[in-house]
């Protein structure tokens, strides 16, 4: 069995971090639309989440954000002339269309793509599908720059492989790691790998929209070229609740699956299957939490399960790194104490202030994309964005120099906001020696 290291590449917020209220079916978003955000706190408090995991003896790593605003999106919806000018038109004609342009949710990398370590794939090379993310506009917009960010820093195709995304259809609607769980005996053991959907292709359904199509999920299990998978449906219930992506009511890490009992549409089923599917590599350990103790709207409002669920050096039992609205929250503070205090899988939690990415539906388990590494595989990929303090540092004094500390939805129409945010992100480039995505 080959040594692996579970990597989380976060995603570094963005300048234009807003609360633009374009995602349909997100309580935290929506609630909060329209709001003063503070770009410079987000992004100051997503690197300290990233620091406080270097120190526990984590690997840690980073994307940086995407070009915003996207002066293609708005090229293509007919707007002409200068930057300023494009800027100006598009804030007096079409001013959602332009927070669209300016979204910086590809913060949250868990959307980023899915990911197979290279012990679960048939050709043993680690591969990345890039989601399409294509029920929402605003996240639509962020598939090609994401996939040329991924090719930047996971080069080398004797070691990985990297697929573009699904085609933008909603039959095949994808929406990255965020509906998918790898489960498994040990970081570097082959493991069983479970896709969440939230529809089959062609259904409609009615409420809030199911992200996740069946045929997406199993058409990336086909491409990364997978043996031991499940599928599961997520229930209707979860997505009418607010829970938009399967990580808002389940997180799993290893052997171990964290699930709210309404996380599913067949539980007995999920698990089953699952365990059907690992026999023979690991012993499935589910923890279910029962709606009677955590209400599901409790559990979305304070994102118990969009929590980072992590085997850390020294520690024999998992840690989940919850927010600091799950210790606020009564019912939620109330069962991490009990789990805790017994004798199951998961033994401590740290709770992370992420609180400028949480009003906007984004917990830590959000802000992260899992990427299962072979020491080979990390010193394989792109060096500069594998962080250390002096790293994150440099970053912080990035975002401490070139970042607002209030963003109102009317300063989108400043021109001038917009030079900022590229002038932002390319000092940020060139900390993470990225200068070729500029």
């Amino acid at each position: 069995m080959t040594s692996a290291h579970e990597v989380n590449f976060d995603g570094l917020i963005g300048p234009s971090h807003n609360y633009g209220g374009l995602s349909d079916g997100n309580l935290a978003s929506s609630n909060n639309a329209g709001d003063v955000s503070n770009p410079r706190e987000a992004a100051l408090q997503g690197l300290e989440k990233m620091r406080m995991l270097i120190g526990h003896g984590m690997v840690q790593g980073v994307l940086p954000p995407l070009p915003r605003p996207n002066f293609d999106l708005l090229v293509s919806a007919g707007f002409h002339g200068s930057d300023a000018q494009i800027i100006e038109a598009a804030a007096k004609t079409a001013p959602r269309l332009l927070k669209a342009a300016y979204s910086a949710s590809s913060m949250w990398t868990a959307n980023a793509a899915t990911v197979s370590p290279s012990a679960d794939t048939e050709d043993g090379r680690l591969h990345l599908t890039t989601a399409n993310l294509s029920t929402m506009l605003h996240r639509a917009q962020e598939h090609p720059d994401t996939t040329a960010s991924l090719v930047s820093i996971f080069a080398n195709d004797e070691m990985f492989a990297v697929h573009g995304a699904l085609p933008m259809h909603p039959d095949f609607a994808d929406e990255g790691a965020a509906n998918h769980v790898r489960l498994c005996a040990s970081h570097g053991a082959p493991g069983v790998e479970l896709f969440v959907y939230g529809r089959d292709a062609g259904e409609s359904t009615l409420g809030f929209p199911a992200r996740q199509t069946r045929l997406a999920s199993e058409s990336i299990a086909r491409s990364h070229g997978l043996e031991r998978v499940v599928f599961a449906r997520q229930s209707r219930a979860a997505i009418d609740a607010g829970a938009f992506h399967n990580d808002v009511v389940s997180v799993g890490a290893l052997d171990t699956m964290f699930f709210h009992e309404l996380a599913f549409e067949d539980t007995d089923e999920t698990l089953n299957s699952l365990r059907r599917r690992a026999e023979g590599l690991f012993d499935l350990k589910p923890v279910m939490v029962p709606a009677k103790d955590v209400p599901i709207e409790d559990a979305i409002k304070a994102y118990l399960f969009n929590s980072q669920l992590l085997a850390m050096p020294g520690k024999d039992r998992l840690v989940l790194v919850a927010p600091m609205e799950t210790q606020e929250t009564e019912s939620t503070r109330s069962f991490c104490e009990q789990m805790v205090s017994g004798n199951g899988p998961i033994g401590d939690v740290i709770y992370a202030d992420v609180r400028q990415s949480m009003r906007n539906g984004g917990g830590p388990a959000c802000l992260r994309l899992r990427v299962v590494m072979t020491e080979d595989e990390i010193d394989s990929c792109h060096q500069g964005v594998l962080l250390d303090d002096e790293t994150i540092d440099d970053l912080q004094d990035v975002v401490r120099r070139t970042y607002r500390d209030r963003l109102s939805p009317t300063d989108l129409a400043d021109p001038e906001f917009a030079n900022e945010c590229c002038l932002a992100r390319e000092e940020l480039l060139k900390v993470l020696d990225l200068e070729e995505l500029a």
